[in-house]
């Protein structure tokens, strides 16, 4: 064997004959990879010099000879590489192609340059790539916290390593995850929601990557979180309104609902319930239940209440009499129609403060004095409402009383053929009438004054005024007022005049 021959005449591999120098490693000393069918380049660490090598061994696992160089003379190339490789003269670098699983090894060259013997050495490992990445699941349709799911990923090529992602995250062992069988099975025990993928299996070794499709897990959950709002959020509605109570639930797949009013079935179904054109009849506790036919459970919310209301109107405040007199009992009822919720009572204006004689019953809405005197004579304001609306009336209170405290006011002494004017007053409400007595003896009725014109010696007496009410009904004590007239008496005879002197009448004593 003419490459066995000179293989064996020339000393180009591991040792250093005498009159050689031995350089330094002139290969990688980390392992290469590379696939089946693929190409290396083993490329030297030594770069092309004026002065060529003289010769160049390379070799496979020390004993198969790959091909040798000998300058001047032609290469011999081992018969299991004809036609897979190409030599680099000047750097003594190697490329070999079509690469099979048998091609792993160990691979050696020597080199002769300048008088030095340079050698070097570098595995070589070759892989089949991943191919064919499938994923197969136990299950897809899963209960939250009501079951698990085994993933397995299956692939070809040599060396594989596998890594399962949940999207994007790398998805590593705890106490409900379990990665098997060399991280190519992934079992996930009592399911959550965030387990729902999608999954992938990533599988590689030092010459390729392929990832699997993606596979999703549908985790039914709930319902949970149940929530009822109503539009509009006020709980209090006027007659006539339109509200929406809508039910909002967490659940996969999405929940049916039912609708309660104090807790009787209506029969609406979905998320929203609508009333239109609501009447008092409508108000009530109102509730939804959410439910999930895939998990078989169900949630109900909490009630929440909705009340009708009818807008007050035509408030008015009626007193129990339209002539209050001063020490009877009187009422003032206040009354509205609609809803009535509060009444509130104002006095000229401010908030009524209650005194010894008020009193308040029937929630408000009498407003009682036992025993009414002058000082409640004022302006009383009634407010109804409801959280919807309010209105209000007001009344007037006038307190009738007397006559009491009568005095006149006049001369007690007057000369003759005077006028003489007396006047009464009294305190009462409304105006007291008076009537007059002379000496006993009615003399005027309804006048606040007495008036004569030239009086006589006879009018001196005893005035006399009385005062009563109408409304009251009473009569005031008389009051007396003495009057004296004086002055000298003129008699008139034909064409005489005589002149008389005239004596004063005292008037006589009341008593």
């Amino acid at each position: 064997n003419i490459f066995l021959n000179l293989r064996l005449s020339l000393p180009l591999f591991y040792s250093s004959p005498a009159g050689f120098t031995e350089g330094v490693g002139v290969l990688p000393d980390d392992r290469l990879n590379a696939a089946v069918g693929g190409t290396m380049i083993f490329t030297t660490t030594m770069s092309p010099t004026e002065k060529p090598f003289s010769s160049v061994n390379w070799s496979f696992n020390v004993s198969t000879p790959i091909i040798i160089f000998i300058i001047n003379a032609e290469n011999i190339i081992g018969p299991e590489y004809e036609g897979r490789i190409t030599f680099f003269p000047s750097t003594a670098s190697l490329e070999l192609r079509s690469l099979t699983l048998d091609d792993t090894g160990e691979y050696g060259v020597n080199a002769v340059h300048d008088g030095t013997l340079l050698n070097g050495r570098t595995t070589l490992v070759i892989y089949e790539k991943v191919s064919s990445v499938l994923v197969n699941s136990s299950s897809t349709d899963l209960v939250e916290f009501n079951g698990s799911v085994s993933l397995s990923c299956s692939a070809s090529g040599s060396s594989l390593s596998f890594l399962w992602l949940n999207g994007s995250s790398e998805v590593t062992a705890s106490d409900r995850v379990q990665l098997t069988d060399g991280g190519s099975n992934l079992t996930i025990i009592n399911v959550t929601r965030f387990d729902q993928g999608p999954f992938r299996c990533r599988v590689s070794n030092p010459v390729s990557t392929v990832t699997s499709d993606p596979v999703n897990l549908s985790i039914s959950y709930g319902p949970e979180n149940i929530n009822l709002i109503s539009s509009p959020p006020q709980g209090y509605f006027a007659v006539g309104s339109d509200i929406s109570l809508t039910c909002s639930v967490g659940s996969r797949p999405p929940a049916q609902f039912k609708w309660f009013l104090n807790g009787d079935q209506l029969p609406d179904t979905g998320s929203e319930l609508r009333l239109m054109n609501v009447n008092m009849s409508n108000s009530g506790n109102y509730s939804c239940q959410a439910s999930n036919n895939k998990t078989l459970r169900s949630q109900t919310s909490e009630p929440s209440a909705i009340t009708v209301l009818e807008e007050i109107s035509g408030s008015s405040v009626k007193p129990s009499t339209n002539l209050p007199v001063e020490g009877t009992s009187v009422s003032l009822t206040c009354e509205a129609f609609g809803s009535v919720f509060k009444r509130n009572w104002m006095k000229d204006g401010s908030e009524l403060t209650l005194t010894d004689n008020m009193t308040l019953s029937d929630n408000n809405r009498v407003l009682t004095f036992n025993t009414v005197n002058r000082k409640d004579n004022g302006e009383y304001f009634c407010q109804i409402s409801n959280p919807i609306s309010s209105d209000g009336d007001k009344y007037i209170m006038t307190i009738n009383y007397g006559p009491e405290n009568v005095q006149i006011k006049g001369p007690n002494e007057i000369n003759i053929k005077g006028t003489l004017k007396l006047t009464c007053s009294a305190e009462s409400t409304p105006t007291a009438r008076f009537t007059w007595f002379f000496n006993g003896t009615v003399k005027l009725t309804n006048s606040v004054e007495y008036i004569k014109e030239e009086v006589e010696l006879s009018d001196s007496g005893n005035y006399t005024c009385q005062a009563w009410n109408n409304i009251t009904e009473r009569t005031s004590s008389s009051v007396v007022h003495g009057l004296t007239v004086t002055g000298t008496c003129i008699e008139y005879d034909s064409l005489v005049v005589h002149t008389l002197l005239c004596a004063p009448v005292s008037p006589p004593s009341p008593f």
